[in-house]
């Protein structure tokens, strides 16, 4: 063939765009574990190698140089095919996995979950799922049956709920042990195992033999996060019978997955033991609240917003967050249904929708906007589930309790038709079962690629696993930012894998920072005692004086549980778990005292932040009624706060929160240059004596007097200018 002339650096470029276009190239791509965002990251490498390497390999210089001479010929001398094998051997560079390829979709094929459990497909499985609503009796059959089998095992998604099994239990004279990740109690003195133990989910073991194994709220088994959980118990379970427990909606899959291990499912279905009726009128004002309401709201700020409001009024309340230690939410409850103590109204997030056993007459959604997590870790907002309200509601009028029939109800008046139509929807059934790449399938990734990063390990396993129609692979966002946090730390694989599994909240910077120090420590192979752990928390701690310090030792509170998980893991290195677990009790007094004086707090906070110091500002945001105040704000109180409004519903993550920080003081100022009374509508609002919903109502009675006056003003002239006239004409 004649010599080719030197190609340029722009027909270089126009042939490796054609051949990545190609989609044979794509097929063989493809065929070789190249995904479609593989390929493109293998590409975008290989053409900047080409592109700006000095020097190329003389095999692949004259492959380019037959590809560009010959391009346009009708005899070819190279075609952009060609490049494949040099682009594979580029792409296996930096995606080693490629060469073991086969191996690793074997490791992370989870299309046969079943086979993952041998001793449960080893014996033929009696499974019963009791279906019904909140206070219908489900459980209740459920765990009689658990109390009468000689063995059993009861699956929980709370610590609340397990605990109080195992009370129940061990008050029927059944020795019960409580199994939760922080902690192992035993019914008997001697330590010896009883035969029916309560546990949250995490915790079932799939290996030691029950007569019932109890699941409960199977429907969670949809969660995004923790789903997995109840996929392992409800396949893997070794127990003569299975009774779950939850929505009727997930009948359809649990049959579903049985009929996959060959065992049929006896459904028993519930009817709700108390009326609940959907009020037709909102509540509108907290001067109309009653004994035995509970106001439901969706954020942390909120609760203090408006547990400040119902004390103005010269009302006790108790107060219930999902952050608060199971103590002090336990106390609270007991403080709201005794009928001896004063407080008569509870303010709540949606954590009372399990695990609690409350006397409520009436549930109030403060909102019926909630932020939530989906499938790929993203936040959303949106309106509350079916479900979800549901769960909510149907904590009203509990059977057995002072209140025979429960109400439910909204706020504020524009939610309430809202509320209605998604209480009447019918609950979507359960699609699909949660799985997670197990301890030994990560092992054995790392053992093909020794280089790899466990957060590497876990992104490649979720790209390759093969799961069908039946499952999805639950989100890993939380464990990857723990595997990144302490990537640095020279730990083995299996401690790390256990240290990124610690059940931690990642918005809690104190927690985190913990953890870094514990996989520090843990790694100098220095044990973390009693004394290193007062010394980081600076315990003793005293009773809070403001929100800041309650967030604070809730956050401290989170630490004495993440140390109390990885003793029950790591019991060599974490020695002095039962002095943790005593001060922690202690601590759950401190908070309890903080939760009581939570109005004093707020003012506390409130006054520290209007004289300059740092504002607390909760994780949590409340979005309550953001499409109506919006269309107040452009009513009353113009442009600027409506713009700011707009910003913090549209823009994401922390700016969304700043956002909305901008909102509240905008409002805040427009309230008071409106009302023309700056210093006294501050203070009336600061000290609780005025809410913004009594400031408008005086602002719309004022205006419309002046309107009225004006109106009046103006008929009175019209009147004197018709009688002028009227003697004019005479004269």
């Amino acid at each position: 063939a004649k010599k080719c002339r030197s190609f340029s650096a722009g027909e270089v470029l126009k042939n490796l765009n054609k051949f990545y276009k190609r989609k044979e190239i794509q097929r063989l791509g493809t065929e070789n574990g190249l995904d479609a965002r593989l390929f493109h990251q293998a590409f975008i490498s290989f053409r900047k190698y080409i592109m700006e390497s000095s020097s190329v390999s003389a095999d692949l210089h004259i492959i380019l140089n037959d590809i560009c001479c010959g391009a346009g010929k009708v005899c070819l001398l190279g075609h952009v095919d060609d490049l494949f094998p040099f682009f594979l051997r580029h792409a296996k560079q930096i995606f080693p996995m490629l060469d073991c390829m086969d191996d690793l979709r074997k490791i992370s094929d989870l299309r046969l979950p079943p086979n993952w459990y041998p001793e449960a497909r080893a014996i033929q499985r009696k499974i019963v799922f009791h279906a019904g609503p909140t206070n219908s009796g489900k459980t209740y059959h459920a765990i009689q049956r658990f109390l009468s089998a000689k063995s059993g095992i009861y699956c929980g998604p709370l610590k609340l709920l397990a605990h109080e099994i195992f009370q129940k239990s061990n008050a029927a004279v059944m020795p019960c042990d409580l199994v939760t990740g922080e902690e192992r109690v035993y019914a008997n003195e001697d330590a010896r195992p009883a035969s029916h133990i309560a546990c949250t989910i995490e915790m079932c073991s799939t290996n030691v033999p029950y007569e019932v194994a109890v699941i409960d709220e199977i429907q969670m088994i949809r969660d995004p996060a923790r789903g997995w959980a109840w996929t392992r118990a409800l396949l893997g379970l070794c127990a003569e019978e299975i009774h779950v427990c939850g929505e009727a909606a997930a009948i359809e899959l649990v049959t579903e997955l049985m009929y996959t291990t060959g065992e049929e499912v006896e459904v028993r279905n519930y009817k709700r033991l108390t009326p609940l009726t959907v009020l037709d009128y909102a509540l509108e004002s907290l001067d109309n609240l009653q004994p035995g309401d509970c106001i439901v709201c969706f954020s942390k700020n909120d609760i203090y917003s408006v547990s400040r409001q119902i004390e103005a009024r010269g009302l006790e309340c108790a107060v219930i967050y999902g952050s608060l230690p199971p103590g002090t939410k336990l106390e609270q409850a007991k403080k709201f249904n005794d009928p001896d103590d004063p407080c008569k109204i509870l303010v709540a997030t949606d954590a009372i929708g399990m695990g609690l056993n409350l006397c409520i007459k009436r549930i109030i959604f403060n909102s019926i906007v909630k932020p939530t997590v989906n499938e790929k870790g993203e936040k959303e907002i949106d309106s509350i589930t079916t479900s979800q309200a549901l769960q909510i509601a149907g904590r009203a009028g509990r059977y057995g309790s002072s209140f025979k029939q429960g109400e439910v109800t909204t706020m504020h008046r524009d939610d309430l038709l809202q509320l209605k139509e998604i209480l009447s929807d019918s609950v979507p059934p359960v699609k699909a079962a949660g799985l997670h790449p197990t301890p030994e399938q990560i092992e054995m990734f790392a053992y093909h690629l020794p280089d790899a990063t466990l957060s590497n390990l876990i992104d490649i396993f979720v790209s390759l696993s093969q799961v069908d129609g039946l499952y999805f692979v639950c989100n890993i966002d939380d464990f990857k930012f723990l595997a990144d946090m302490i990537q640095h730390i020279p730990l083995n694989l299996r401690s790390r894998y256990v240290f990124c599994t610690a059940p931690l909240n990642r918005k809690e910077p104190f927690v985190c920072t913990t953890l870094l120090k514990f996989a520090r420590q843990f790694s100098r192979n220095e044990p973390l005692t009693f004394d290193w752990l007062c010394r980081h928390t600076k315990w003793p701690l005293a009773p809070p004086k403001n929100i800041k310090e309650l967030v604070h030792l809730e956050a401290v509170h989170d630490v004495f549980d993440l140390y109390l998980w990885l003793s029950y893991r790591f019991m060599d290195m974490f020695p002095d778990a039962a002095l943790v677990r005593d001060i922690q009790k202690k601590l759950d007094d401190i908070i309890q005292i903080g939760v009581c004086n939570i109005t004093k707090l707020i003012r506390a906070s409130q006054s520290a932040a209007a004289s300059g110091a740092a504002e607390v500002v909760s994780e949590d945001f409340p979005l309550s009624r953001t499409r109506r105040d919006a269309r107040a704000l452009s009513d009353h109180r113009g442009a600027k706060a409506t713009e700011a409004l707009s910003i913090a519903v549209e823009v994401p993550g922390e700016r969304r929160v700043k956002s909305l920080k901008a909102y509240r003081s905008a409002a805040r100022q427009e309230d008071l240059k409106s009302h023309g009374r700056g210093s006294l509508a501050d203070r009336l609002l600061r000290e609780g004596l005025l809410t913004p919903e009594m400031l408008r109502q005086l602002e719309s009675e004022w205006q419309d007097q002046r309107r009225n006056g004006r109106s009046g003003l103006a008929s009175k002239r019209d009147d004197q200018s018709s009688s002028k006239e009227t003697g004019k004409k005479k004269k």
